[in-house]
């Protein structure tokens, strides 16, 4: 959660587009100078509601165990957030913030890889992308696909009809949409193995 926190943070920090999840509440956060964390919890909140709504008779009580996650993460949110400003850090030009951009996704990909293979409580924004996946009779990915798309449109729909113009969506939003996948792929060919077993979990790759 750290990891993933800390990825997520620092691509809010490059200014060049945050990645499709988290566009939504932050073009809010950007448009009304409400806290970004308070609002990525609101959202991780509704997309648990929602995927618990989507699996009907198959939700699980321990499902709503995201929401306390989503608290937890919100306020790694803060605190990476934070200490980021506090150390008064300003990059100046295009190639240093891309660089940033690319560290933030390698550490998003890693994050989200390390959170989903402990199978322990859902990422809300996976747990609502697998359920997505499931209605459209798809995988995770066609769920995560559909997410994406929907949150980059109503963010852009958020900027133009407040401000007029786009807010949080970039380059960087492209460069997310397509690194953390493959972050995740890079890290789950060296790692997912030695860090499932570590875990105990070495009879149970496949779950």
């Amino acid at each position: 959660m750290m990891i993933l926190a800390l990825g997520i943070t620092l691509n809010t920090k490059t200014a060049l587009g945050v990645s499709p999840l988290i566009s939504m509440p932050f073009s809010v956060s950007e448009i009304t100078s409400l806290n970004f964390a308070a609002l990525a919890f609101v959202m991780y909140a509704l997309f648990t509601c929602i995927e618990i709504f989507l699996e009907g008779d198959r939700r699980k009580k321990s499902e709503w165990l995201q929401i306390p996650y989503s608290l937890l993460f919100s306020l790694l949110l803060q605190l990476f957030s934070s200490a980021y400003d506090a150390a008064g850090i300003e990059l100046k030009g295009f190639l240093p913030r891309f660089i940033l951009l690319l560290v933030a996704v390698a550490l998003t990909g890693i994050g989200v890889s390390m959170s989903v293979s402990m199978n322990l409580i859902p990422n809300p924004a996976d747990g609502l992308a697998r359920e997505v996946g499931i209605k459209l009779r798809h995988g995770l990915g066609l769920g995560k696909n559909a997410i994406d798309v929907t949150s980059v449109a109503i963010t852009c729909a958020i900027g133009l009809l407040t401000l007029h113009r786009i807010v949080g969506v970039g380059i960087g939003t492209v460069v997310a949409m397509i690194g953390v996948g493959r972050s995740i792929a890079a890290f789950n060919h060296f790692a997912l193995k030695p860090m499932r077993r570590a875990a105990g979990l070495e009879n149970n790759l496949n779950s």
